[in-house]
């Protein structure tokens, strides 16, 4: 798959050791790729990184994103063909609280490594993922393109607003010709091994095995709901062709922005997310407090259109809502039952994922 393009490619990710980042570091390994990941310490507890056991399969350097002379030392170190940057502040809310740390991590971070980058002999291919909530979010029914506005109200939005604007201004004059990059904003995204705070799968999680209630914020706030392996599949092709030089129907790939999310009907609230879950966790289906939590309040409806992803890529979403759901909520239940080995099961679900991918004719995963 990805025409092979990662066997035996050094491939550099920058927040490995996140709830992305170490599916991807996965993916990354079965494909033979050599793999080096860099990231401040595991940022929770459990950690996906410690569960699949990922530390001894690749290269770890522990620091900072805000670390300009770090991260140049660790791709001079390296030396890497390929470059995925996810290290972020990734929380909404936190970012109410922490806004400073927000944009020099997420906005100067970027900045860092891209000064890092533009040094590198090595690097050919450097795909930068922000987030969907990079756009200004007016409410409207219709999903976000590629050349729509920019910003945030809040500290996190005008952040990733900022690496997408940060990082176009690099290409454009910063990098050499020789470096093709572009940048991907995906929606929300679920699946085994997260986590996080204020994150509503996390957060039915730890309270479902606790046998408590679950406290939903926004329990109507709509998302475009995603699996983990669908923005990563969009990102390890992207990646792929932007490292070939590939273009499809001759579109441009380098130096572009591109959504990745699901299909339209995949856009549901909260609650109907927290309901699903619950029918793989039988009792808990009705104990659920839909009173919101005290804080700062998030957009209700946002969601994005990938038809640029499409024409351009080859790219689609491969599971529906009930699929997404049910490979989420396996995986939980393989990892609360103890004693599975959770690296063999993430692996087998990617092999699942992918096979899903090759029976709809999906460019990336044909042989």
């Amino acid at each position: 798959m990805f025409k092979g393009i990662y066997s035996g490619k050094k491939v550099l990710i920058t927040g490995h050791t996140g709830f992305k980042g170490s599916w991807l570091s996965t993916w990354l390994l079965s494909l033979g790729a050599d793999v080096a990941g860099f990231s401040l310490g595991t940022p929770t507890e459990p950690s996906n990184f410690e569960v699949l056991g990922l530390r001894p399969r690749l290269r770890h350097y522990e620091g900072d994103i805000r670390d300009r002379d770090l991260i140049t030392d660790v791709v001079k170190d390296f030396g890497p063909d390929i470059v995925f940057h996810l290290a972020a502040q990734s929380l909404v809310r936190k970012s109410y609280s922490h806004p400073a740390l927000t944009m020099e991590t997420n906005i100067m971070g970027t900045v860092n490594l891209l000064e890092a980058v533009q040094g590198s002999p090595s690097i050919r291919a450097l795909v930068c993922i922000t987030s969907d909530k990079c756009y200004r979010n007016k409410e409207w029914v219709w999903g976000y393109r590629e050349t729509d506005e920019l910003g945030g109200a809040d500290p996190y939005s005008a952040s990733k607003a900022g690496a997408e604007i940060a990082a176009h201004s690099y290409f454009r004059s910063g990098l050499p010709v020789d470096i093709y990059a572009a940048t991907a904003r995906a929606g929300n995204v679920i699946g085994g091994g997260d986590w996080a705070e204020d994150r509503i799968v996390p957060d039915c999680v730890r309270a479902w095995t606790a046998g408590v209630p679950v406290n939903i914020r926004n329990p109507w706030s709509t998302r475009p709901w995603q699996h983990v392996l669908e923005p990563l599949s969009g990102y390890l092709w992207l990646g792929a062709c932007l490292f070939t030089g590939y273009t499809r129907n001759g579109l441009p790939v380098n130096k572009e922005a591109f959504n990745f999310g699901p299909a339209a009907e995949v856009n549901k609230t909260v609650g109907e997310v927290v309901e699903s879950l619950a029918v793989h966790w039988p009792g808990f289906s009705n104990e659920m407090d839909r009173n919101a939590a005290a804080g700062k309040m998030e957009n209700t409806l946002l969601k994005l259109c990938c038809d640029k992803a499409l024409s351009h890529l080859g790219w689609q979403a491969v599971l529906d809502f009930a699929q997404t759901i049910e490979y989420t909520a396996s995986w939980y239940k393989a990892w609360w039952d103890e004693g599975n080995d959770m690296y063999a099961f993430t692996m087998r679900q990617i092999e699942d994922y992918v096979a899903q991918a090759r029976r709809k004719g999906v460019e990336w995963a044909q042989q």
